[in-house]
C-alpha cells in the first residue's frame, strides 16, 4: 500500500485545498479576526455586545464606604483604646472619639454596659438608643 505522503507527492495541495494548510485559513482566521468583516453576521447573532461601552462607571468620589463600628465592638475595645490613649476617662464616663480613628458611623450591634461619651459624624438610632441607656452620650459635630 502506498503512504500518504507518496500519494501526494508531486500534488500542490496535497488535497486541501489552495489556503487549508496555511495558517489559520480555513476558518477565516484566528480567535475573532473578521467581526467586522467576514464574520459579521455571526457576531450580530452570537455575539451583540461585542463592541461598545456599556454601563457607566460612578465617580469615586461618590462611591466610598463609609468607616464603622458597632458599640459592642467599642466596648470590647475599651482597654485597648485605653492603653492606645484614644479612649480617656472623665468622671466616671469614657470619652471615645471616633472621629480621629477615622471611623465615620457609629452602628447599634452589640451590647453596651459602660457609660461612654463618643464623638463620631453619625450614629444610628438604634447605637443611640444603647448609649444613653447605658448611661452615656454621644456628641455629633456639625
Amino acid at each position: 500500500m502506498v503512504s500518504r505522503t507518496e500519494k501526494f507527492r508531486g500534488s500542490r495541495t496535497h488535497g486541501r485545498g489552495k489556503k487549508a494548510g496555511r495558517g489559520a485559513g480555513k476558518r477565516g482566521g484566528r480567535g475573532n479576526a473578521g467581526l467586522h468583516k467576514h464574520k459579521v453576521q455571526y457576531m450580530l447573532k452570537y455575539m451583540p455586545d461585542h463592541f461598545g461601552r456599556h454601563g457607566f462607571k460612578r465617580p469615586q468620589k461618590m462611591v466610598s464606604a463609609k468607616i464603622t463600628i458597632n458599640v459592642g465592638d467599642l466596648e470590647q475595645m475599651l482597654e485597648v483604646m485605653k492603653a492606645q490613649g484614644t479612649a480617656v476617662e472623665n468622671d466616671g464616663k469614657i470619652s471615645v472619639d471616633l472621629t480621629a480613628l477615622g471611623v465615620d458611623k457609629l452602628l447599634g450591634n452589640g451590647k453596651v454596659s459602660t457609660p461612654f461619651e463618643v464623638s463620631v459624624a453619625e450614629t444610628t438610632a438604634l447605637a443611640k438608643a444603647k448609649v444613653e441607656e447605658a448611661g452615656g452620650h454621644i456628641v455629633v459635630p456639625e
